[in-house]
């Protein structure tokens, strides 16, 4: 892929946020119209099913490590640079901040990714969510909350000044992350068929995962030619939301992956609505539920970054390239989220029963 054209055309920081509008658009639309949520599953999985919900993020997450782990096997990307593996990762983060996470997922109804999808649908909740759950981030990244987080993630580091690769930890041969997403795409696919699930869905939740693995190339791509210094990422959240968020309060701001993500992501939602014909506005039912929202939001917020990504950033993006602390805090996530359930909505459930 020649670059060269391109950026001395417009420039390194534009092309870092041309490549985050373009992941932004096929995460958006692909997620919008497959209906991907970490949220649902892990509701589902904590009821007793392997229902629709559980087989679509399945099929994300395994076409996500397909996707990237090809990618890995073919020389387009190398997971070694990866802004997350070329830091020390936070196990004590992990587990606190996953476990966070998963409780404010649950009680917000939605992952910051999801909710990111649907306030571009007209869904007013998941605006409101959706900007306190920036504004944590942000406090938690650079603001009052920053102390409290790097105390926490402190606790407990790994080795060496980097994150853990899974496989290496192993020892086991590098086509082993590629053989293990088709596994779980061939039980993905089982799950689906169980659910009937349509065609159309299962292309657009593996969809989600290849917006996964174009972000990641497309970084790479950049840094081996820029003459700046250019973080390899790809789709996350927690970050790229406050740093959104700051690009419009900022006097000088600067264009990069993130700036053009979040955007891509509201755009192509928003588009796949129209053409679902789904769009419609939406607001809190009662005030008990935006107190819920609110209080969801802001433990996602501090949650996902304490845990080093929201459940996209750690759970599928990091999960992706074999991050340990990326799988984690996803694990985290599934088991703070299948207790809130059990404790909050299904106890309130039986209570009315």
């Amino acid at each position: 892929m020649d670059l060269i054209p391109l950026i001395d055309r417009i420039g390194e920081s534009p092309t870092a946020a041309l490549f985050g509008l373009i992941t932004g658009l096929i995460f958006g639309i692909a997620a919008q119209r497959s209906k991907f949520c970490l949220r649902a599953a892990t509701v589902e999985f904590a009821r007793g099913q392997m229902g629709p919900r559980v087989a679509v993020w399945l099929l994300t997450f395994s076409t996500a490590l397909v996707w990237v782990q090809g990618a890995r096997h073919f020389g387009l990307f190398n997971s070694d640079d990866a802004r997350m593996m070329a830091v020390a990762g936070s196990w004590s983060g992990a587990v606190i901040g996953g476990l966070i996470f998963g409780v404010g997922m649950v009680l917000a109804r939605g992952c910051s990714g999801r909710l990111l999808v649907l306030a571009a649908t007209g869904n007013l909740r998941s605006i409101v969510s959706g900007l306190i759950f920036a504004v944590v981030a942000q406090m938690s990244l650079h603001g009052m909350l920053a102390p409290l987080r790097d105390y926490l993630a402190r606790l407990w580091v790994t080795p060496g000044g980097r994150n853990v690769d899974l496989l290496a930890m192993l020892h086991l041969p590098a086509i082993s992350g590629l053989l293990l997403g088709l596994a779980l795409a061939a039980l993905a696919l089982i799950v689906s068929y169980r659910n009937k699930i349509s065609a159309r869905t299962l292309i657009f939740a593996s969809g989600v995962g290849f917006a996964v693995a174009t972000g990641w190339v497309l970084t790479y791509s950049l840094a081996q030619v820029a003459f700046e210094p250019v973080s390899i990422t790809s789709a996350t959240f927690s970050g790229p939301s406050a740093n959104t968020l700051m690009f419009f309060l900022t006097p000088n701001p600067v264009l990069e992956f993130d700036i053009g993500l979040v955007p891509g992501v509201v755009i192509g939602a928003f588009m796949a609505s129209l053409w679902g014909r789904e769009f419609k506005f939406e607001g809190f039912d009662t005030a008990g539920n935006m107190r819920r929202a609110m209080i969801g939001a802001v433990l996602m917020g501090f949650g996902a970054m304490l845990a080093g990504g929201c459940a996209i950033g750690a759970g599928v993006t990091g999960g992706s390239i074999f991050a340990g602390t990326a799988w984690l805090a996803l694990f985290c996530m599934w088991i703070g989220a299948m207790l809130t359930d059990f404790i909050v909505d299904q106890a309130g459930q039986r209570a009315v029963a």
